[in-house]
């Protein structure tokens, strides 16, 4: 693709890298066949294609209109359109920037405004969201229904004291998760312990920075970026051998750190190292000895969800399945799993309209094989698709955790 990028903005970090991404796209629409908002719009500019040619435009100092705005707000940031694309371009980092600069040349509507500023001043704070999250629970009856079905049930984790062991793995706790699904980690941890593996945390930790990078916030992400390599370095300097993620969404972005503090003369090395050492759930029990763990398998059919960050993301398709079947669990066929949820961090709050088309259809694939339980490697997705069913979902590790024997 030719571009006209004025040359001062070439000659920023930024505009040399949105040069080199727009310039790697070569037009063969490969991307639209596996886009979820393409499938659903049909319109060119809901597809990778053509929000590259609007970002583009708006680099090249065209007016930022309504037009960009709406359709790149629509890209769900699945990635799903990377896996596809024969000449890998960078679309996710071409959008981080795309809607970076929409947000600093282009005032939003009042309503939006206060919505985005609302769910950056909340989501990522663990105390304010659990604080908000609780009271919600306790007012159910009284909120409307749309509300009462986002709103997922109070969960207690179950007690667990752990061993000591030399082996020790840093947990990002995230905030949603800690908060919405504690079980998650308690489960993780009871799981690592059995493989002579100590979860350990650091107090000072907070959000990943994802949610503030896809509102066009980089400065805010960086921020809570750079407080968790801060809370981190002491323990990886101390021998902890990597930093666990199991939020796929989180570990996607904590993965891609070393880039986004690529230019910072203090953080990079650092920012560096952590990405390298940071790894998903699947990633870590599938480098174990997993006949260690003495499971017992109920007889029972699973469906399971691969999310976008995992699979694409990551680019870790088929991991977390093939550990599952290991274990002997039955898990169904599901259609079209390459296809995103309609979580998409945000997504569901900001698109709800788009989302609930997507989440309609993933539950009609995941459940089309009569499951007894829907399982996920993402808070989002988890909360997204329990929403919407009468199953339990759970995050992947609850099941194998079920399985211990005592």
């Amino acid at each position: 693709m030719q571009t006209t990028l004025s040359q001062t903005f070439l000659n920023t970090p930024e505009g040399a890298e949105a040069d080199r991404i727009l310039r790697s796209c070569v037009h063969c629409g490969f991307c639209t066949a596996t886009c979820p908002t393409y499938q659903l719009q049909g319109d060119e500019l809901d597809g990778p294609r053509g929000r590259i040619y609007l970002i583009k435009q708006l680099l090249e100092g065209e007016k930022a209109g309504l037009l960009t705005q709406r359709h790149l707000d629509r890209c769900l940031l699945c990635r799903a359109c990377e896996t596809t694309c024969p000449s890998g371009v960078d679309y996710h980092r071409l959008l981080d920037i795309g809607r970076r600069h929409l947000e600093q040349r282009r005032i939003r509507p009042l309503r939006q405004r206060v919505m985005h500023l609302a769910l950056r001043q909340v989501l990522p704070y663990r105390k304010r969201f659990g604080a908000l999250l609780r009271l919600g629970q306790q007012l159910r009856p009284l909120l409307p229904r749309r509300v009462q079905e986002k709103l997922p049930s109070r969960q207690a984790p179950s007690p667990f004291v752990a061993g000591a062991h030399p082996r020790r793995v840093i947990l990002l706790q995230g905030c949603v998760q800690d908060a919405a699904a504690p079980n998650t980690d308690r489960a993780a941890r009871r799981v690592l312990d059995r493989l002579g593996i100590t979860l350990v945390s650091a107090e000072s930790q907070g959000c990943c920075g994802a949610m503030s990078q896809h509102l066009g916030a980089g400065k805010e992400a960086l921020t809570f970026i750079r407080r968790n390599i801060d809370a981190w370095w002491p323990l990886l300097e101390e021998g902890a051998e990597a930093i666990l993620v199991t939020a796929s969404g989180c570990g996607s972005t904590v993965k891609e750190y070393g880039w986004l503090l690529r230019d910072d003369p203090e953080y990079a090395a650092k920012a560096e190292r952590v990405a390298a050492l940071t790894r998903d759930l699947s990633e870590l029990l599938d480098a174990e000895p997993l006949d260690r763990l003495d499971l017992r398998v109920e007889p029972q059919t699973v469906s399971y969800h691969s999310p976008c960050s995992l699979q694409h993301g990551q680019q870790l398709p088929g991991l977390v399945e093939g550990i599952l079947e290991r274990f002997g669990f039955q898990l169904t066929r599901v259609n079209d799993s390459h296809l995103c949820c309609g979580s998409a961090g945000t997504y569901s709050l900001l698109q709800p309209d788009l989302s609930a088309r997507l989440l309609a259809n993933k539950l009609a694939a995941l459940q089309a094989g009569r499951p007894v339980v829907i399982a996920t490697a993402n808070i989002g997705c988890q909360l997204h698709l329990a929403s919407a069913t009468e199953l339990p979902v759970k995050h992947w590790i609850e099941l194998v955790d079920e399985a211990l024997k005592d």
